[in-house]
């Protein structure tokens, strides 16, 4: 039988457990029943070896006897595991009476290695509930007549694939979880691997490939399939982790069935828990789940010096994706030539908001920073909407290496395959698209071509970098004394009653639009009486006698006697000061000079305060005078703490990173006529009275 038949036969046998299981609960028992039969087939010509061996070193430690027994199973080649039990397949049909507890017995039997995987699948408790239903004797009976030895390690790994495709899909509600779409997954191997095509063919290559979010190790099977496809005789190495017990269960067993010795699957939190410390990858994989928050792990995290070897902010504890791009830059193979080592590629699905969440300086904008600025972005792919078993929402391939190809050097490649999709005749959860070969082909070809067209496009790496400066713009005020504002500025303040005559006998009860005159006048009149301002007194005084208004005169913040203009010009902006002299420069900055070196610092309106996102490409003064003065006479640029020689160099305001498909992909489509729309409301008003006429409304 071929491992299409096989898995065709497995699938029937499925059919014994309805009733007892719903058909997305069938893989917690027929997973583990294809490994226990695949290990049972073949194990079972050196079966009597393993039991006289182990009759002699029993009393030994399973640690000492294991890679003995296993070395023994193997014929003299280590193979990974093996089983010292009495009992097979034919034996346990022989008491149909004791089929439960032999069955433990059995599975007790294996190698430590493979216990461990049978108590995450946590199938003593299916076998119970098996025996009691009484269709485990159906179901052991109907693997017992089944050989799965016949088939190769490359064809069992492609039947166990398919049976893991198969059950995921059917459970729908839950498959996305740990499953991701294959064509997909081929989507990103091709992306991954056919550019180092050259290198993975070469004879006795050794590649490594990791999976921090491994689920059923799909995607590591398929990467590992590629490169066998390619060069049968490589040396592919796969290694994966996944918090899932039961996914993590079906991938160490996947590795197993497979004759995969030197590759590893661990269980635990990839965040918190690396399994792969100090090791580094060639290729590395993954599909980490969408927007789950990180709060168990931020206590620990926060606790870190660096996550592997990132030192900036993290992202929002709502959506850890991004933790995972991290861990995975961090397992990259550092280039070192001598040692022959050259670096590694990723390729990581996500949704829409790694690529644009967080403003400038926020922990997903620092991130993206990183991998931007140090030239290791290569390429992001749109997915169509509707991909996923789980969510319809759209997606996005990320290829990331610390070795690009030296045309792709300070390039970032975008394409838009969101229109290139097929509908399935079946929706399965929420998927209800799907991508076919031809379109997996022709993604592939674009991406190796970077040609430019309608769907694919370069840009440069500071394309997609901007700077966030605040605008700001004067406070106006107007003061004015009356009745409602002495009692407050008196209840706080009594003692004061004298100094406010003072002040309404010098400046009346009318309004005045210029508060730097009154703030003189006032403190005159304090100084006269003696009065010792506080900060809070001063506050208070304003905050009770003033209002704003935009007809008033700008309140002065400070004043500077003498201006070294020399030095506010002595930046490299030739071009610019071409343009412009040095007070007018100044003015860009909020420093208004006068005729002798003396110059004024407005203070600013909180409420009037603005944003602008200044592409990195662009002059921030540059785009100032173009954009921004022009239309708000008064404002300028903050210059915040940075002293007078940096007031307006390329340094001012926070550096963020996003990219926005929709707005480079954006094709416009202009509006139908009056004409035309006029047309259609006449057939539709006619298609309504004919409808009326025959009563169908």
């Amino acid at each position: 039988m071929t491992h299409q038949e096989l898995a065709n036969f497995v699938w029937q046998i499925a059919d014994l457990l309805r009733g007892p299981y719903r058909p997305p609960q069938y893989e917690r028992v027929m997973l583990p029943m294809v490994v226990l039969r695949r290990f049972d087939c073949v194990l079972a010509e050196t079966k009597p070896k393993v039991l006289a061996s182990f009759k002699r070193i029993k009393e030994y430690k399973a640690n000492v006897h294991d890679p003995k027994l296993n070395r023994v199973a193997g014929d003299g080649k280590d193979i990974g595991f093996h089983n010292h039990s009495e009992l097979d397949f034919e034996k346990l049909k022989g008491d149909p009476d004791h089929i439960g507890r032999h069955l433990a017995d059995y599975i007790a039997g294996y190698s430590e290695n493979v216990r461990q995987i049978f108590d995450r699948f946590d199938f003593t408790k299916e076998i119970e509930k098996l025996e009691e239903a009484n269709r485990l004797y159906l179901v052991v009976s109907k693997f017992a007549d089944i050989d799965l030895g016949q088939l190769d390690t490359h064809a069992m790994g492609h039947l166990f694939e398919d049976l893991i495709r198969r059950f995921n899909e059917a459970a729908n509600e839950t498959a996305g979880d740990h499953f991701t779409p294959r064509e997909v997954i081929r989507l990103m191997v091709n992306l991954l691997l056919e550019p180092d095509d050259h290198i993975l063919t070469t004879p006795g290559i050794l590649a490594t490939i990791c999976d921090p979010a491994c689920g059923t190790g799909g995607m590591l099977s398929e990467a590992e399939n590629w490169i066998k496809e390619h060069n049968h005789n490589a040396n592919v190495q796969v290694y994966g982790q996944d918090y899932n017990a039961r996914s993590y269960a079906v991938a160490a067993s996947d590795l197993l069935i497979k004759g995969q010795n030197d590759g590893q699957i661990e269980l635990g939190n990839t965040l918190t828990e690396d399994s792969f410390v100090g090791m580094e990858f060639d290729y590395l994989i993954a599909n980490p789940p969408f927007g789950v928050d990180w709060k168990a792990e931020k206590k620990e995290l926060d606790r870190l010096s660096n996550f592997h070897g990132y030192k900036g902010k993290l992202p929002r504890v709502n959506d850890g994706a991004l933790l995972f791009l991290l861990y995975m830059i961090g397992h990259f193979q550092e280039i070192n030539p001598e040692e022959k080592k050259i670096g590694s590629r990723c390729a990581i699905v996500f949704n829409g908001s790694p690529l644009f969440t967080g403003g400038a300086g926020s922990g997903e904008s620092e991130i993206r920073r990183q991998i931007i600025e140090n030239d290791w972005l290569e390429a992001i792919v749109a997915l169509p909407e509707q991909m996923f078993y789980n969510t319809g929402i759209g997606t996005f391939i990320w290829i990331v290496t610390n070795r690009k190809a030296e045309d792709r050097r300070g390039k970032i490649q975008l394409i838009d395959a969101r229109q290139r999709y097929k509908p399935m005749r079946r929706s399965l959860g929420d998927k209800r698209r799907y991508i076919d070969d031809k379109s997996i082909e022709a993604i592939s070809r674009e991406h190796g071509s970077k040609r430019t067209s309608d769907t694919c496009k370069m840009f440069n790496n500071a394309d997609f970098g901007y700077r966030r400066v605040i605008i700001e713009r004067p406070l106006r005020l107007r003061f004015q004394i009356t009745q409602e504002a002495t009692e407050s500025f008196l209840d706080a303040y009594p003692k004061f009653l004298d100094m406010v005559r003072a002040i309404e006998s010098e400046l009346g009860t009318d309004p005045h639009l210029d508060w730097n005159e009154v703030w003189e006048t006032v403190q005159e009149v304090a100084n006269h009486q003696e009065i010792k301002w506080t900060s809070a007194s001063k506050k208070l005084f304003r905050e009770c006698y003033t209002t704003v208004d935009s007809t008033a005169e700008p309140v002065i913040a400070r004043r500077f006697k003498k201006f070294d203009f020399d030095a506010t010009a002595a930046f490299p902006m030739q071009e610019l000061q071409a343009k412009l002299d040095k007070s007018e420069l100044a003015a860009t900055v909020g420093l208004y000079c006068g005729p002798s070196k003396d110059a004024i610092e407005y203070e600013a309106d909180s409420d009037l305060r603005d944003y602008e996102n200044i592409p990195l490409k662009e002059h921030v003064v540059d785009f100032f005078l173009r954009e921004v003065r022009p239309f708000v006479q008064d404002s300028w640029i903050d210059r915040g703490s940075k002293s007078a020689r940096d007031e307006l160099d390329e340094g001012i305001g926070k550096v963020g990173y996003e990219i926005n498909f929709n707005r480079e992909f954006f094709r416009y489509k202009s509006p139908p006529s009056l004409c035309e729309i006029n047309a259609e409301l006449a057939r539709a008003e006619k298609r309504i009275v004919e409808l009326l006429g025959r009563g169908e409304l």
